[in-house]
């Protein structure tokens, strides 16, 4: 086999280290970058994929989900790279199996890809909706598989009624750091809470499928994209000083998902935050830092930020590293002076909660609170250059002056369009060039 080659990655830091006396924060962009290398047989990269179904009573009603589900998993199976293990389970109130019949994965050749195929167009539709279920039989499957790149694909139509929250909570749980999971939901009566917690949780992705029709499009692009992975586990490293914080972490693009409650401490002054597969991409980290505030002329390193793939035998690689700088200066325009990668990622991460809020208000009744919120949700979309949001927004409130944040809430909203908004609310735009500094 030739030796694999994996993808270049570099670290970038963009912050105001200048603070004034007394001040005791630290907030920086950790910019990461991967390039050079492209998954497949010639990389050595492995990969493992298991599809979940939703084969629910409602996924007959009607009947044109359960036929794009059919058609969209056959789409992924034809997309998965040759020799890539593999299975389809159904999930219903319970998991079964459709390909292979046991539980176990099995490698994508013609021969393969052709009785998965004819196992999923004989999927029916019945019973009920246990998504912990689902996940842990996913599980067990990448079981033996985990120096891979384990990825799920997650499809439902409805709510997770058969089990409780806490069910599907110690499921996630059980699976965070296993495999990474894109979630899915077809028709509108769906919770957009649910799958988000779910791709939260496994570091994947959530949207809505409002049109059945384009079931196939979305389930070869997730499949292509996983495919394209070349390194398997990274994870951010954060190293602070004896008497420092890290307040939070953040991904804030290409979405926006809080990294803070995950931190595995791996020393005295350090802790791994994952992120999960990489290929070809870049993706940014709001790094908050406490520190002991410092006098006029004092300088410090805040923290170190290094990313590290972990091997199958928990070891670690440094595939990159930048660092986080506190200066102290009674300079009030040096100190002043906010970042433009900082200040844009934190309206980003407002625009997020402000959406999620306002929605949330909106279906309580609190129509002033709804208003409020997703008024300022049009105001940071439309300052961030974020048109993809600002369209949406318009689907659910009539704008009268996106500068201000003036609108008012529409007297009717198609269900798909509140929900798009709702799963999309955390998609981030990038600083526009030029932007990037001071």
């Amino acid at each position: 086999m030739s030796t694999p080659t994996l993808p270049q990655f570099s670290v970038s830091v963009y912050q105001n280290e200048f603070l004034p006396e007394g001040a005791g924060e630290v907030n920086a962009i950790v910019t990461v970058t991967s390039s050079g290398a492209v998954a497949g047989p010639s990389s050595g990269a492995r990969a493992a994929q298991v599809i979940m179904v939703d084969c629910s009573g409602s996924m007959d009603y009607p009947s044109a989900k359960m036929s794009a589900a059919r058609q969209a998993t056959k789409a992924a199976i034809d997309a998965i790279r040759e020799g890539v293990p593999f299975a389809v389970v159904a999930g219903t109130h319970v998991a079964r199996m459709v390909f292979p019949t046991t539980e176990y994965l099995v490698p994508a050749d013609a021969g393969t890809r052709a009785a998965a195929k004819a196992a999923v167009d004989r999927l029916t539709a019945g019973g009920g909706t246990a998504i912990s279920q689902w996940l842990s039989l996913a599980d067990r499957l990448f079981t033996g598989h985990e120096n891979a790149i384990r990825h799920a694909i997650l499809l439902t139509d409805g709510k997770d009624e058969h089990e409780s929250p806490d069910d599907l909570g110690m499921a996630i749980a059980r699976c965070e750091g296993r495999f990474t999971c894109d979630c899915r939901g077809i028709g509108t009566d769906w919770v957009v809470a649910e799958l988000r917690r779910i791709a939260g949780g496994l570091l994947g992705s959530v949207d809505i499928v409002a049109d059945p029709a384009n079931l196939a499009d979305d389930f070869r692009a997730m499949i292509e994209g996983a495919m394209g992975k070349a390194v398997a586990d990274v994870r951010l490293r954060l190293w602070s000083p004896q008497g420092s914080t890290i307040k939070f972490v953040k991904q804030v693009a290409p979405t926006v998902l809080d990294l803070s409650g995950r931190r595995l401490q791996t020393g005295p002054l350090a802790g791994d935050y994952p992120t999960g597969a990489w290929g070809a991409e870049s993706r940014d980290y709001h790094v908050c830092v406490t520190v002991r505030p410092g006098s006029v002329g004092d300088e410090m390193l805040a923290a170190r930020a290094s990313l590290v793939s972990i091997d199958g035998s928990g070891q670690a690689q440094v595939l990159g590293q930048g660092l986080v700088r506190a200066v102290w200066t009674d300079d009030a325009a040096l100190s002043t002076k906010m970042n433009r990668q900082v200040a844009h990622y934190t309206g980003q991460a407002e625009l997020a909660d402000a959406i999620q809020a306002g929605l949330e208000a909106r279906k309580n009744g609190d129509y002033d609170t709804a208003t409020a919120k997703l008024g300022r949700a049009v105001q940071l979309a439309a300052a961030s250059g974020n048109d993809d949001t600002t369209r949406l927004l318009a689907k659910v409130v009539d704008v009268e002056d996106p500068a201000t944040g003036t609108v008012r809430l529409k007297a009717r909203v198609n269900d798909a369009d509140e929900m798009a908004l709702d799963t999309r609310s955390s998609k981030t735009v990038r600083v526009g060039k030029g932007n990037n500094q001071g």
